[in-house]
């Protein structure tokens, strides 16, 4: 987990300083700074205790943050991101495992391929900024899981892993979009884009891809967890979450022993369907398992915080994201610096009941305008709230090499007909029903906010708080605000970062 701030054609030095205050919260562990001809950079990361590493700690107190190659050592690299593939590109190349391996190894791709690098990081996730002092590289993953901000003024150009990092510097504020790099002139360049036809079916062998899908998982977690430093599963009790806990269960035990237990955390409004669902899921794999349970003065209490780190006034990624919020909070609290999600289950297999909506010959296109979504919306959720608790996220069903796979996969086996209904996720369920009781396997999917319970309190606590004529004044104004329980988020929203360009790098999901 980090977080970064870069200025370019610097004018003011105390610039970058203000910048990356406001970040601290992304990374408490170490930070280092780095002053070039052209260019500052600003770095901080949370990768536990490193008093005493020679590998981070320089003679003198100095750190080797923003990170290099040895090879290259007149490159620094500004770096947020996990690769699930980091093994297989590193051994050709001879890059060592270690601290800050990923950085490393994306220093020798960019030195050796340039902008063509990102033809082998088909399975990261990833935000960055590279600079040898005087020339600028910057480039986001093809989803946007990762965030990064740019801002101009004058001739200088910003950029940060946080949009609070911008506005008090300037009001010409931009997302940077996702699939993209960016050069020293600023000009962007698009070096990916989702698909807008369906791939080649692979095969029409159930079994054969239930069993690749299980593969595929386990591999993805394998690579992206290790369990060195305290780690614990989030757990609503659907079915992403439930598959993940499962797994990472197994091979907790594997390196601890057969009666170790991992820890898992799970948030409810009350005796909501997620604490009994994740209650249930938890004794079966006899998981060391907490609960949160809160209520609606609790969840009103933390609302200013929540939107002034997720730094969206969306009604539906607010709600989803106050759960998260404290439940991460409570996890950093039992000293868990890692946990693990299901995020991402939803946008790859299918899962949003409003797809049942449409026709099984639309549904790739509907996934792809799903997946679109992601960057300014859901993603920010899997960011912002793990991180302003300086919890690091872990997320292995966004993987590469799932998506790819999936997207081949027949679309009547994600959105399988079932009379005249439809079972969402169904290959998914079916991969792992083996594995889970039937109570989750087969378990209607629902938001994290209905499940937790935050969706059924809030939208009426609104309609009964705030006047018609408030919201009917605010949509003359700004016609996005679609409700009462949005004007006020967009309130707070507004408050923290005015009403400029702010606003035009929230992403509204399609429902309320």
């Amino acid at each position: 987990m980090s977080g970064f701030a870069v200025v370019y054609n610097k004018k003011d030095r105390l610039e970058i300083e203000s910048m990356f205050r406001l970040i601290k919260h992304r990374g408490p562990h170490l930070s280092g700074r780095f002053e070039g001809k052209q260019i500052s950079m600003a770095q901080n990361y949370l990768i536990g205790d490193i008093s005493g590493n020679p590998d981070v700690v320089l003679a003198g107190g100095d750190t080797q943050v923003p990170a290099f190659n040895a090879e290259y050592q007149e490159l620094k690299i500004c770096y947020d991101g996990q690769m699930g593939n980091w093994e297989k590109l590193a051994k050709p190349v001879g890059e060592v495992d270690g601290l800050f391996r990923e950085e490393r190894l994306l220093l020798k791709l960019y030195k050796q391929y340039g902008n063509h690098m990102f033809e082998y990081l088909d399975d990261a996730i990833f935000a960055f900024v590279i600079s040898d002092g005087e020339t600028l590289f910057a480039a986001r993953d093809l989803l946007g899981i990762k965030t990064l901000f740019y801002g101009r003024k004058n001739e200088t150009l910003y950029l940060s892993s946080e949009l609070k990092s911008l506005t008090g510097i300037t009001d010409d504020i931009y997302e940077f979009p996702p699939g993209h790099y960016m050069d020293s002139m600023g000009t962007l360049f698009r070096f990916a884009e989702l698909p807008k036809n369906p791939p080649k079916v692979l095969h029409t062998n159930l079994d054969q891809m239930l069993e690749d899908i299980r593969s595929i998982i386990q591999r993805s977690l394998r690579s992206r967890v290790d369990f060195t430093i305290p780690t614990a599963g989030l757990l609503s009790g659907g079915m992403d979450s439930s598959v993940i806990n499962t797994l990472a269960v197994d091979l907790y035990k594997e390196k601890f022993g057969t009666d170790a237990r991992l820890k898992t955390f799970a948030l409810g409004v009350g005796e909501s369907e997620d604490i009994k669902s994740a209650r249930l899921l938890a004794e079966h794999i006899n998981s060391d398992h907490y609960e949160l349970i809160v209520d609606l003065d609790e969840i009103l209490k933390v609302l200013p915080e929540v939107i002034y780190y997720l730094e969206s006034f969306d009604p539906s990624l607010v709600r989803s994201s106050v759960s998260n919020y404290l439940i991460s909070k409570y996890a950093s609290e039992q000293g868990i610096e890692v946990l693990l999600s299901g995020e991402g289950g939803d946008e790859i297999f299918c899962g949003y009941i409003y797809l049942k909506e449409f026709p099984v010959e639309e549904l790739f296109r509907r996934q792809m305008e799903c997946i679109a979504f992601l960057h300014n919306n859901a993603s920010l959720r899997l960011d912002r709230m793990n991180h302003c608790n300086s919890v690091r996220v872990v997320a292995p069903l966004i993987s590469g090499e799932l998506f790819r796979y999936v997207l081949a996969v027949p679309s009547e086996y994600k959105q399988k007909p079932d009379g005249d209904q439809k079972i969402e996720k169904w290959i998914f369920r079916k991969a792992f029903e083996q594995y889970l009781p039937d109570a989750i396997t087969w378990r209607v999917k629902q938001e994290f906010s209905q499940g937790s319970g935050s969706a059924d309190i809030l939208p009426s606590y609104f309609e009964e708080t705030l006047g018609d004529e408030a919201l009917r004044a605010a949509q003359a104004e700004y016609p996005m605000i679609r409700s009462k329980e949005e004007l006020y988020y967009f309130q707070i929203f507004t408050k923290h970062f005015g009403s400029g360009r702010a606003i035009d790098t929230v992403g509204q999901w399609i429902r309320l």
